[in-house]
């Protein structure tokens, strides 16, 4: 603190305040024997409430991230500093193998950035930050650094071998109902509304993973887990409150990497979902933002544009460029500047932190395209310096495979820009096949739109990077666009997990949940039956299946459980051929091992003459029913039923 001088007069006194502010105090008709007591007793009571005002005024609220780790590939660490008036004190550091190289003032007097290098010498532990106003230490902060865990078998990413399956926490499976109403937490339970919580978390995800196992599944993604305190919507977790705290209606910090844990132990993969283009409005800095530009400010509310595509149009306007990555995504949600080397910082160590702490196989990255396009290129390789092996799938929401392929890392660009983005979604394939299994065969219809959609793979450097999908939690589910067809489900499910790419469903397909997007998103994220205490149906086991889910069921776990062990259909070269008389054929072929599937998308039985595909049968003298077991003797004609798939393992 700074000492207060002081001097008397015979009216008042005079004294410099703590801010070294100049104040003068008067008081008329005081004679000076009683001035002098009065003012030493002010004086007295002012230095005490000094004393008081500083040791509460001036602390650390929290630090961010909330602890590190030595042996990391890059030897730079930010720490984001926050409490009231830190910014009038000097940090010191006295660790082996620290060095604060730069401490940075912003324009709320509330932060400080640290920038600190840590050797490759560096010993785990915990350090001591002291926050100094000359000699004097007038707050601390004890911060860890852990030592890394190097086992290979960690962040080894995903792959063609996967497959993924999509889930909403609130809505998969309710395992603690304890956690469903918390402390501080502005949005309670209630079920009975499709747009609020509904009291699903992680440990109704952890109570599942023997039946996702047991599905086929490899790989589980789950929409966002952290902290999204706002009063209303808030169970979808896209508004983040905290982007280092698990919401606690889901669960804690260690509940989440328990869960990881335990995937692993079962041979699941965990998927963690980002956001990066916006938060939410309860955001702890929701009214002391570092910098003013912390978010992107306007006159008054405006909305992105959502034209995604505007970023890589090379006749794009600098106004329509500007509202699509400067636009806020919704009202409760802001939208962080990542120009601002800070916020970038922010979130990059963000997710280097969720990976190295959880012990993630991948991530998905919400609205990729906008944010500012190089500092998503930035944060791809600073997750790829980290984690060589790692994946990350970005939401590329295009109806055009040339607009996604922008986005895929590729050196075709005309602009010459490097995403270095491992994966995306194939958000054409999936309009595809929400249309073509519906529609009669034609030129461009039908199943004819799958062909055009696959035959346009020229404009990715690696087509078997994308991800394929039927439906996720913002599209209708596929049984419903289907017009709840449970031969054109088998059908769409065929393709989807025998097609060139990386396959997703989303939770509830395999029981032939149904949703519509023009009913409301709530109506596309119903419960998952059985979820739940009190359930009058459990759709997790076979008695709480109708009959016709038991099918889609155990047509899709006996797909699934055949493709884990079929390297054609996984990594196998994939050679199609034009759809004729509504009959689609190709086949994918891998070190000697090939794979025909045919979909016939008539409502009758087609007999096909197999001599046009001569070229891939070439060798092979039969082929062996996937799903039922049949050997078919002769590949010279094959009869086609109605609405439906084959997928034959050929023999020679």
């Amino acid at each position: 603190m700074q000492f207060l001088f002081v001097k008397y007069r015979v009216s008042g006194i005079d004294f410099y305040d703590s801010k070294g502010i100049w104040r003068i105090f008067d008081f008329p008709n005081i004679n000076p024997f009683t001035m002098k007591i009065k003012s030493v007793l002010f004086i007295l009571l002012l230095l005490g409430s000094s004393l008081f005002s500083y040791a509460q005024k001036i602390h650390v609220n929290r630090v961010d991230p909330p602890s590190w780790w030595t042996g990391m590939h890059n030897p730079h660490l930010q720490l984001l500093v926050f409490g009231p008036k830190i910014s009038e004190t000097q940090p010191v550091i006295d660790y082996d193998g620290i060095r604060l190289a730069e401490v940075i003032h912003v324009a709320s007097p509330d932060y400080l950035f640290l920038n600190l290098v840590i050797s490759p010498k560096t010993q785990p532990g915990t350090f001591t930050i002291r926050f100094k106003k000359g000699k004097k230490e007038i707050t601390s902060y004890q911060y860890t650094l852990n030592k890394r865990d190097k086992n290979p078998k960690l962040h080894q990413g995903f792959d063609n071998s996967d497959v993924i399956y999509l889930l909403m926490p609130d809505r998969f499976a309710n395992g603690d109902t304890t956690n469903d109403n918390m402390p501080g937490m502005l949005e309670k339970a209630d079920r009975s509304n499709p747009n609020g919580r509904h009291g699903g978390d992680i440990k109704g995800i952890e109570d599942h993973l023997d039946y996702l196992k047991d599905l086929g599944i490899t790989t589980i993604w789950s929409t966002p887990l952290m902290e999204d305190n706002l009063p209303t919507y808030s169970y979808h977790g896209y508004a983040q409150t905290d982007y280092y705290k698990v919401d606690p209606r889901f669960g804690t910090n260690q509940d989440y990497k328990n869960l990881v844990q335990e995937a692993h132990r079962k041979g699941l993969k965990v998927i963690q979902d980002m956001v990066f283009n916006h938060c939410g409005t309860n955001y702890f800095w929701k009214n002391d933002l570092p910098t003013p530009d912390w978010y992107h400010q306007w006159p008054k509310f405006t909305r992105s544009n959502y034209h995604g595509g505007v970023v890589s149009d090379p006749h794009a306007s600098k106004y329509d460029y500007h509202r699509m990555v400067a636009g806020w995504f919704d009202t409760s949600m802001p939208d962080l500047n990542q120009d601002n080397p800070l916020v970038a910082n922010y979130l990059i160590q963000n997710s280097i932190w969720w990976i190295e702490y959880a012990g993630l196989d991948g991530v998905r990255q919400d609205t990729y395209p906008y944010p500012y396009k190089d500092f998503m290129a930035k944060w791809m390789q600073r997750i790829l310096e980290e984690y060589p092996h790692f994946n990350v799938v970005g939401e590329t929401w295009f109806s055009y495979p040339a607009t996604v392929a922008y986005w895929l890392e590729n050196n075709r660009n005309k602009d010459g820009y490097h995403s270095h983005l491992t994966n995306v979604f194939d958000f054409p394939l999936m309009y595809a096949i929400n249309r073509a299994f519906n529609e009669k065969p034609g030129w461009d219809t039908g199943l004819a739109r799958l062909y055009e959609v696959i035959s346009q793979d020229f404009v990715y450097n690696d087509p078997m990077k994308l991800g394929i999908f039927c439906g996720n939690h913002d599209s209708n589910r596929i049984f419903s666009s289907l017009h709840e067809n449970l031969k054109a489900w088998k059908m769409a499910m065929a393709f989807l997990m025998t097609t060139r790419g990386i396959p997703e469903i989303y939770y509830g397909d395999e029981i032939l949940m149904t949703g519509e997007k023009s009913k409301g998103d709530g109506n596309l994220r119903k419960d998952f039956p059985g979820g739940w205490p009190g359930d009058q149906m459990n759709a997790f086991t076979p008695q709480g299946r109708t009959a016709e889910q038991n099918d889609a069921f155990n047509y899709l776990r006996k797909l699934l459980h055949w493709r884990k062990n079929t390297p054609a259909v996984q990594y196998g070269k994939l050679t199609h051929y034009i759809v004729e008389n509504g009959i689609y054929v190709y086949f994918r072929s891998y070190k000697g091992q090939r794979v025909m599937v045919m979909l016939n998308n008539n409502n009758k039985p087609v007999t096909v003459d197999m001599a046009r595909f001569a070229e891939d049968l070439n060798g092979f003298s039969k082929g062996k029913d996937v799903i039922s077991g049949k050997v078919l003797n002769s590949l010279n004609r094959i009869v086609m039923p109605a609405k439906s798939p084959l997928i034959v393992e050929l023999m020679k």
